[in-house]
């Protein structure tokens, strides 16, 4: 807790022409910023990121730029939601492991009670048509949403040409050779380090460039933090988290006997936990072929179903999972009715997929904050940062074809895996709402809520009538 304001107060005599230093927020303050993200936390890591970069970057400066890219490269090289686990970091800078818990938790609950109630929905009626049209237009209000954050996120992360050529060879070899993610991300962080070792020079901000990315005065702003990474505190975390981890299957072995859904689950998505590099989409084919072939927990095309209400639903798009085990447990009841069993199993499936998100970010980051400290490996998060913002783009695209047009194509020659759009299929009406969407984002400087219902709305009245 004390972390971030030590370090507020270290920096609070900083003026720029933005002014001072803001106030450090009170936890409630925070906490009801928390909530309003993990509310409007749509379209995927992408949309769920540049919103996290919007409020607390641009609009209230809880965290510097230079700080927000530290955090973020850190949570691209974990498994799981790296949107989730950059929500937890800041929390943590902010008010210690209680701001980490809450911020992390806040981004999870409305997106988790949403999928708890349409997974119930989906399995009682199998009928989503009013689903569809509801969340139509606020996909495409998402879409400009990610394009506004991708163009000021470009501008700031992407100082030097070496940063941009990193940028675009992230991009090319996620979009066009669909490479794995962790060994994009993992060369990138090895090519900094090497770079900033062996030839500094390249990591010079271009002429006339560097002032127009020199960070704005913030709570948690570019001077070291105090953090104190030690063994003890390692350990501590590893056995708190840990035994969170496992509560549930102690929990079973006591109330049921031999093999059972519940363990299948539980084990199963523990395991998806520490393999899901780069984020739901990564594992979805795997979760798929395991659910419906080795445990029968979903029929074939289900899987499809259940990304749609994840899509549609704010949070982490992982919370797939969460219908995953949903209809596993609901198909397999012990003891209880199939709509209790199916809530326990989705419960289930999101406490082992989430908790150790923060055993990863609580148990790492103390170390992470040093080593900002050290200049070549500081040289490979920067490496990383730019990065990552050809990862976003790449995620930007992915979302942006599927928006736009109703069915996407894959051009496989050779190393070559190129997505592209069945041109006919260009769906005119939410082109039309992504051009509203950006200029009431960008003309008329509506919020993103705002922009949201508006969307909303009349993406419901176009498929309506």
């Amino acid at each position: 807790m004390g972390l971030a304001r030590r370090q507020g107060e270290a920096d609070v005599n900083q003026k720029t022409s933005a002014g001072l230093v803001p106030a450090h927020p009170s936890f409630a303050e925070a906490a009801k910023v928390w909530a309003k993200i993990g509310l409007l936390s749509f379209g995927g890591p992408a949309g769920q990121i540049a919103l996290m970069h919007r409020e607390l970057v641009e609009e209230r400066r809880w965290i510097s730029e230079s700080r927000f890219l530290h955090a973020l490269n850190y949570c691209m090289l974990l498994p799981g939601p790296e949107a989730q686990q950059l929500a937890t970091y800041v929390g943590w800078l902010l008010h210690g492991t209680r701001g980490g818990v809450v911020a992390g938790t806040l981004f999870v609950i409305p997106g988790f009670f949403v999928i708890l109630a349409l997974s119930s929905a989906y399995a009682l009626f199998q009928q989503m048509d009013w689903l569809v049209s509801l969340f139509y237009g606020m996909k495409a209000a998402v879409l400009a949403i990610v394009v506004e954050a991708l163009v000021r996120l470009g501008r700031r992360a992407l100082k030097t040409g070496f940063d941009r050529l990193v940028a675009a060879l992230a991009f090319l070899a996620l979009f066009a050779f669909a490479l794995p993610f962790p060994l994009v991300v993992i060369a990138a962080g090895l090519i900094g380090y090497l770079v900033t070792r062996h030839a500094p020079s390249l990591r010079a901000a271009d002429r006339g460039k560097s002032a127009n990315t020199v960070d704005l005065p913030s709570v948690i702003g570019a001077g070291l933090s105090d953090a104190q990474p030690s063994s003890g505190r390692a350990m501590a975390v590893v056995a708190v988290w840990g035994s969170l981890w496992l509560a549930p299957f102690v929990v079973i072995s006591i109330l049921l006997d031999g093999a059972n859904v519940y363990t299948d689950i539980g084990l199963f998505f523990s395991q998806m936990a520490v393999v899901t590099f780069g984020g739901a989409y990564a594992v979805l084919s795997y979760v798929a072929q395991q659910a419906v072939e080795t445990y029968h927990w979903l029929r074939p095309g289900e899987m499809l179903d259940g990304l749609a209400l994840a899509e549609t639903t704010p949070g982490p798009l992982v919370l797939v999972l969460s219908f995953v085990g949903f209809m596993g447990a609901y198909r397999a009841p012990i003891g209880v009715d199939a709509l209790t069993s199916g809530l326990l199993g989705a419960a289930l499936a999101t406490w082992v997929t989430f908790v150790p998100c923060f055993l990863w970010i609580f148990l790492g980051a103390p170390y992470i904050e040093r080593l900002r400290a050290n200049v070549a490996l500081s040289g490979a998060l920067s490496a990383i940062s730019a990065a990552v913002a050809g990862v976003i783009l790449n995620l930007a695209a992915w979302f942006g074809l599927h928006v736009l047009f109703g069915e996407v194509w894959r051009l496989n020659r050779g190393p070559l895996s190129i997505p592209y759009p069945n041109w006919t299929t260009l769906d005119p009406s939410a082109l039309g709402l992504t051009i509203a969407a950006g200029a009431l984002l960008l003309w008329w400087k509506r919020g993103i809520f705002q922009t949201l219902a508006i969307c909303a709305a009349g993406g419901w009245l176009l498929r309506s009538f």
